[in-house]
């Protein structure tokens, strides 16, 4: 069992087609997976059509127990269920700050459901909040998308910065890079000044239409346009997070 986060402080980076992509994967492999929209905007639990029940609210996710195995939705491939997002989501950090040990509340909600699905994936939000401190506590990997710029080097040396500071285990991050266009020196350049470094993915995602239909169409790329660039870019990034996990 593994829960696998895909973070980035900054938005727009390609979390939630991560997420999706290779959640999707992850099921199409055999092991029972759970996706959970940790994101109020609720853009993967647009992907898969799933709304969350009107009660279902932040106030039910932080109390955990049968309240969130009731709002666990089956999405319509075979091993991938969805925990969706709710707008409520955006008071999270106000409702953890009530807790006891607030920044272990999500690992406790996990627990339980780790007994049920192999694999978890979170799809977070941007920024570092006590929610985010949660989740790098609950999670097993967490999985970095990394335009190649130098605006997302300085976002992620914040990061570094914070997980040294919480004395959070830095080993759990792995970057990769997220909507690469190989046209542009800048990003050929960033590239190269990562290869071969330790915790940085292979493979790349790159820059594509295909992902962006993810919204028109409201499924994983890989059901879209499943012999894409796009789509052999995330299945060869899958195999490597599955050759990861079996390190752990």
């Amino acid at each position: 069992m593994a829960v696998i986060a895909v973070y980035n402080i900054k938005g727009g980076v390609g979390k939630t087609a991560t997420s999706v992509n290779l959640a999707y994967l992850s099921a199409c492999s055999g092991k029972k997976t759970l996706l959970c929209d940790m994101d109020p905007q609720g853009s993967a639990s647009y992907y898969f059509r799933i709304k969350s029940a009107k009660k279902f609210t932040a106030d039910t996710l932080l109390n955990g127990g049968k309240a969130i195995l009731k709002n666990i939705r089956g999405t319509d491939y075979p091993e991938l269920d969805l925990l969706p997002a709710d707008f409520t989501y955006r008071n999270l950090d106000l409702a953890l700050d009530d807790f006891k040990k607030s920044t272990r509340r999500i690992n406790k909600i996990l627990k339980p459901l780790t007994r049920e699905y192999d694999h978890i994936f979170l799809d977070c939000p941007p920024n570092i909040t006590l929610l985010s401190e949660n989740i790098f506590m609950a999670a097993d990997i967490l999985l970095i998308p990394f335009i190649p710029t130098t605006l997302s080097l300085l976002s992620f040396q914040k990061l570094l910065d914070f997980f040294k500071r919480t004395g959070i285990d830095r080993k759990k991050l792995y970057v990769f890079f997220s909507m690469v266009e190989k046209r542009k020196k800048m990003h050929l350049d960033m590239m190269a000044r990562f290869a071969g470094r330790k915790r940085v993915l292979r493979q790349s995602i790159p820059y594509l239409a295909d992902v962006e239909k993810m919204g028109i169409f409201r499924k994983p790329v890989l059901e879209i346009t499943p012999n894409s660039p796009a789509s052999r870019s995330y299945r060869i990034m899958w195999r490597e997070v599955e050759d990861i996990l079996a390190g752990k």
